[in-house]
């Protein structure tokens, strides 16, 4: 386990280190050998106006067919060389992309998962995977390589201005005309760029909803209605989309006609200045083709210019939200004994992430190992955010929850659990064997406490009367479990290693009474062992095993204590099942 904090930790920096720019300290080298290696290839690409200009200007004048030979081998030698180095600059460069990636893929990955509970409805717009492979794909493309080639403009055209300054002048008039339709694409297509990518990732997060509800689509007839949701949302999509598209597009062929133009303006002027006899016919053919070569990457950068917008844009995202929220991942680096005496819920008010007002305000309460606690009270009095906040999801306004002391955040994520438990209202699944839901997963994870948790949970029997028994595949792509099978191994899983705190948000929704005869024994069986137990219920039977009762009402404490005191407080005493009022 403390390997694995450790290999987060260098993976992620330090909080005060920027991830990305620690993602691209390592390949800076790398950036110097494309930066030599587009030195070279530039050089080489002198051959073919130098060439030219032997043929035109030696060979014919000459009508030495040796020559010819001798000159014609070696630019076939040069070229050998360009295409050599050409191929190895593409190949740095895919490298360099990948090699991005994979620092800063854990990372990205792990606050994919967590942006919900560190920036609640602001995370539904962020797509980090989608924004790392949009830097991942411009690096790995054409257009770092576009954008190298961009410095040499000058020195081409620095050539042409000694072959003749009216060439030279010529070429510097159509570098600024294209310099200055470059300014106005980027000018222009910020905002659709940006405009799409919002509706981009608007559109991902729809299909994904509904995929996690697609019974209740077919169920309900929701298709229809949803399609046109859809369609509305695609029509915008496509609209700023397009827009983008047809910008970038225009500059990109004003562009390429300029350079058509601007080349054959050179062959022109060049063919005057040749009839005046003021320079050579291949000097007039080299200073066309260094002007083209000059102007080339202008263009191919404008071909690559949404691509670098996109990373650019994708860059400015991950550097937020990385420095924001990836600096807390792993909590102190000081590692805590685990707890093992009493949390202590000192006036505590916590809400949902993005919320202005607290849901709950100022609970206070202490639990001892081995006690037992029942959270009741109406639909929206906050009980299940408070049982966030003890197990460290929602943020504490005010107020602190400590165990042994020690508030929750001084315990890193993997450190927290080892002590706690969770079983959310909302429970999910993993794509994976059942073996490894129950153990969350972990790397070390260990089969005798795999069985435990699933005998103390009672699904032990159901699942090694499967056809492969703990190594069931479940999820999308493996077996169906109904949601009753599925709670239980939920349970398993909040039970696995016996967490000193154990947090069940109605629990037995889900369950027969056989299931809940189980729930009970597992509480039962958790609180002997010294853990804390907290269970979040409507129905009586959930809490038949707790021995302290805590009621909210509109966020507030309406009562704590004892279970039979706690209850006589808030339940009138006309009903004869416990609880029958909450």
């Amino acid at each position: 386990m403390h390997n694995n904090a450790e290999r987060h930790r260098r993976t992620a920096g330090s909080p005060s280190e920027d991830p990305v720019a620690q993602a691209f300290r390592p390949v800076k080298s790398a950036f110097w050998a494309v930066g030599l290696f587009s030195f070279l290839i530039n050089i080489l690409m002198l051959t073919g106006p130098v060439f030219m200009l032997q043929v035109y200007d030696r060979v014919l004048a000459s009508g030495s067919v040796p020559t010819l030979v001798v000159i014609a081998g070696l630019a076939i030698v040069l070229y050998a060389f360009y295409g050599i180095l050409e191929g190895l600059r593409s190949r740095i460069l895919a490298r360099i992309g990948q090699r991005v990636d994979a620092r800063l893929s854990p990372l990205v990955y792990r606050l994919s998962s967590l942006l919900p509970v560190r920036m609640g409805k602001a995370a539904a717009r962020i797509r980090l995977v989608q924004d790392l492979d949009a830097v991942r794909n411009f690096l790995s493309g054409p257009g770092p390589a576009a954008i190298f080639d961009l410095p040499w403009l000058p020195f081409y055209l620095g050539i042409v201005f000694l072959f003749h300054p009216v060439l030279g002048m010529v070429g510097l008039g159509g570098a600024v005309l294209i310099c200055i339709l470059i300014w106005l694409n980027e000018y222009l297509s910020q905002k659709p760029a940006q405009e799409a990518n919002q509706h981009s990732g608007r559109r991902l997060a729809d299909v994904e909803a509904g995929q996690r509800n697609s019974e209740v689509i077919a169920a309900m007839g929701m298709d229809h209605a949803l399609t046109q949701k859809w369609d509305e949302q695609n029509a915008g999509y496509l609209e700023t989309q397009r827009l983008a598209s047809d910008r970038t597009g225009l500059f990109g062929t004003l562009i390429k006609t300029i350079r058509f133009v601007l080349q054959s303006a050179i062959l022109g002027v060049g063919a005057w200045l040749a009839i005046k006899q003021e320079i050579t016919p291949g000097v007039m053919i080299a200073a066309s083709i260094m002007t083209s070569r000059a102007l080339s990457p202008i263009e191919a950068a404008v071909a690559q210019w949404r691509g670098f917008v996109a990373c650019r844009q994708a860059l400015v995202r991950l550097r937020q939200i990385l420095g924001q929220v990836a600096g807390s991942l792993d909590g102190a680096s000081f590692e805590l004994p685990l707890p093992t005496r009493k949390i202590d819920v000192e006036q505590v008010s916590c809400g949902p992430l993005g919320e202005p007002l607290p849901y709950v305000n100022g609970v206070h309460f202490s639990l001892e190992a081995g006690d037992g606690l029942g959270i009741i009270g109406p639909s929206g009095s906050g009980k299940s955010t408070l049982a966030r906040a003890l197990v460290g999801i929602s943020p504490t306004l005010r107020g602190a929850v400590r165990y042994d002391g020690a508030e929750i955040n001084q315990f890193s994520p993997e450190r927290r659990g080892e002590f706690i438990g969770y079983l959310p209202q909302d429970l999910q699944l993993f794509d994976g064997t059942i073996a490894d839901n129950i153990a969350r997963f972990r790397p070390d994870k260990s089969t005798e406490k795999i069985i435990e948790a699933a005998e103390l949970a009672d699904v032990h029997k159901l699942i090694v009367s499967l056809p492969e028994g703990y190594n069931t595949v479940i999820g999308r792509a493996g077996r169906a479990l109904s949601a009753g099978q599925k709670q239980r191994i939920a349970l398993a899983r909040a039970l696995y290693g016996d967490p000193f705190l154990v947090v069940l948000d109605e629990p037995n929704s889900n369950l027969d009474a056989e299931g809940e005869a189980a729930l009970t024994a597992a509480i039962k069986a958790m609180r002997n062992k010294g853990s804390i137990v907290v269970v979040i219920a409507h129905r009586p039977s959930a809490i038949a095993t707790v021995d302290k009762i805590l009621c909210l009402t509109e966020g507030r404490m309406a009562a704590f204590g004892p279970k039979d005191e706690a209850l006589k407080q808030v339940v009138k005493p006309v009903p004869t099942t416990i609880g029958a009022k909450f």
